[in-house]
């Protein structure tokens, strides 16, 4: 069935509100959707708009419910047996559906595999344009229109992009970019249930096992502590270092551009504008010289420490505190004061 609807010069005055389309994985919302929720509460306030989150799914109401508490004005909860796996064609015609029925003027998602996956299938469906993978969002004093900054031409310059002439406004926002919602005990929003019209015949695939890797996960957007290497570590090597430093700080090991592409470690590592966005509360950058889309990545950071035998490094320039030294003397020193301290703590 195709539901798809092509606006075609729409009275933008008939649109109003700001969306975060919400991604949650058996039951448990994605980090980033209270990031979302964080950016979006900024976005309504400067639009004089209410704030939305709508969360698909089948026994998901009590997740949906807490989301309240973020200072959201509405939660709409998508519910269908048929959205209790996620399923490309049944989240992006249930929340066109909705986008088409309560018409916002802003719809957020993440940046993530699945963000990734339906936003443009929804942007097609409601006759709208879309930015992928932005880091800033801001509202023109001028006209209200959603000024979308996103990385081009491989992270080498920022492009801002606007949707002139057709609602919503949508984009897909990298995680990790904006700072979380704060929770609040009370809330003054409202549920509000929406049963789509979804027929089993519209949902083409069907889950029919999940397989979970015994592989250890990175997770750099939730770290408190990352410990990145960067070429000045020499070779792949070098990242023995970098673990054995990142273990005894309970960080993460995060990666410069440089390591990703020479194959020393995977790309799941990588810290920066083609990479990952973070700001944990301490980030260690050993051996990186601080180009400037790296710095784009992990500058957000509460503390930065810099490694490098380069004096004149721009990392220095952003850092926190600075060491000059080999990271082949730095790193086992630092590893040995943490081991006669018997603790880290930041």
């Amino acid at each position: 069935m195709n539901r798809a609807k092509v606006n075609q010069g729409n009275n933008l005055a008939d649109y109003h509100d700001v969306w975060v389309i919400a991604e949650q994985n058996e039951g448990k919302i994605h980090p980033v959707t209270i990031e979302l929720v964080g950016e979006g509460r900024k976005l309504a306030d400067s639009l004089a708009k209410k704030l939305a989150v709508v969360v698909p799914g089948a026994d998901a109401e009590d997740e949906a419910r807490k989301l309240l508490h973020y200072n959201v004005d509405k939660v709409y909860y998508i519910k269908h047996p048929l959205l209790k796996d996620f399923s490309t064609e049944g989240y992006a015609l249930s929340i066109s559906e909705l986008i088409l029925e309560k018409q916002p003027e802003v719809v957020l998602l993440g940046a993530t595999s699945i963000g990734r996956d339906i936003a443009p299938r929804i942007a097609g469906k409601v006759g709208t344009g879309l930015t992928a993978d932005c880091t800033k969002l801001e509202v023109d004093g001028e006209d209200h229109k959603l000024l979308q900054t996103r990385p081009a031409f491989g992270g080498n310059l920022m492009a801002t992009i606007v949707c002139p002439k057709n609602r919503p406004q949508m984009s897909t926002v990298r995680p990790g970019v904006m700072e979380k919602a704060a929770y609040h005990q009370e809330i003054h929003g409202k549920l509000e249930i929406f049963i789509p019209s979804l027929k089993e015949e519209e949902i083409r695939t069907v889950l029919i096992e999940k397989v979970k890797s015994d592989k250890k996960k990175v997770n750099l957007i939730d770290a408190k502590v990352i410990v990145s290497g960067g070429r000045g570590l020499k070779a792949p090597e070098g990242f023995a270092l970098v673990r054995a430093l990142a273990e005894k700080v309970n960080g993460e090991v995060g990666s410069s551009r440089a390591c990703v592409d020479a194959g020393w470690i995977e790309h799941l590592h990588q810290v920066g504008q083609t990479g990952t966005t973070v700001r944990p509360d301490l980030y260690i950058a050993c051996g990186i010289s601080g180009a400037i889309q790296h710095l784009a990545g992990m500058s957000e950071a509460k503390y930065i420490v810099a490694i490098n035998k380069d004096p004149n490094a721009p990392i220095f320039k952003v850092c926190d505190y600075g060491i000059v030294g080999d990271i082949n003397e730095v790193i086992p020193a630092m590893i040995e004061a943490i081991d006669k301290n018997g603790s880290f703590e930041i």
